[in-house]
């Protein structure tokens, strides 16, 4: 009779097991995925914001650009203060940042649009399917993709110094040599952007990948539409 007990309660407390670790899981997909759309919602508002200020500085000198892009890094680096304070203002500066760098890059979009439209098509296309091949990789992957964001961290660093060593130095094929491992380092960071998407817990980090994934497809763009156009 004892050993019967026993066996019951050692059945009812596995029951109750499964059913508490069934809905802990439950929860974490609907986290996972609560912080999925609000992420990609938040990218696309952005994107948004991105093409209004494209569109209302058409008109801007280079200079302002530069203005308007340091303006934009200045609201990154605020964000990273403020989304433990107010959710709000965070999501604020991510909306700003996209009109800034849409500013930023105006007088170049004005250009190509003008002198070689087909390559801003063809450079839209290549990111988009480029973000979605490389964002479903990193957000369906087991694998830790720590190491993978180190290294491209590092290698954007490097990456910089060659475009600047590119600016004094005349290198054959330089444009398109930075452009493809542009594109190779982005593609590690958006898998990890990605990843980050599914792991986190928190849904209050949603700006801040949000701001990563948009800086991903800014980049992307960029690099595909050096490559388009023939620039070098």
């Amino acid at each position: 009779m004892l050993n019967e007990q026993c066996h019951e309660r050692q059945n009812e407390l596995m029951s109750q097991s499964l059913r508490y670790g069934g809905f802990g899981a439950v929860a974490d997909r609907d986290r996972t995925r609560t912080l999925f759309g609000q992420t990609m919602g938040y990218v696309a508002v952005t994107a948004g914001f991105f093409a209004l200020g494209a569109y209302l500085g058409r008109n801007l000198s280079h200079v302002a650009g530069i203005v308007s892009f340091i303006a934009a890094f200045a609201c990154l680096m605020i964000m990273n203060f403020t989304v433990r304070r107010s959710g709000s203002l965070t999501v604020g500066l991510l909306f700003a940042v996209g009109a800034l760098l849409g500013l930023a890059v105006a007088p170049t979009l004005l250009y190509y649009a003008s002198a070689d439209p087909q390559a801003l098509w063809q450079s839209g296309g290549a990111t988009a399917l480029f973000i979605a091949a490389f964002g479903s990789a990193g957000y369906a992957t087991r694998r830790d993709l720590s190491g993978v964001a180190r290294l491209c961290f590092w290698a954007l660093l490097a990456l910089i110094v060659f475009g600047i060593v590119l600016i004094f130095v005349h290198i054959p094929n330089g444009s398109l040599i930075y452009s493809g491992l542009g594109l190779v380092i982005f593609a590690g960071l958006t898998m990890v952007d990605f990843q980050r998407v599914r792991r986190s817990k928190n849904l209050d980090s949603a700006p801040l990948i949000a701001a990563s994934i948009f800086l991903d497809v800014f980049n992307v763009f960029l690099f595909f539409l050096r490559i388009f156009s023939g620039r070098d």
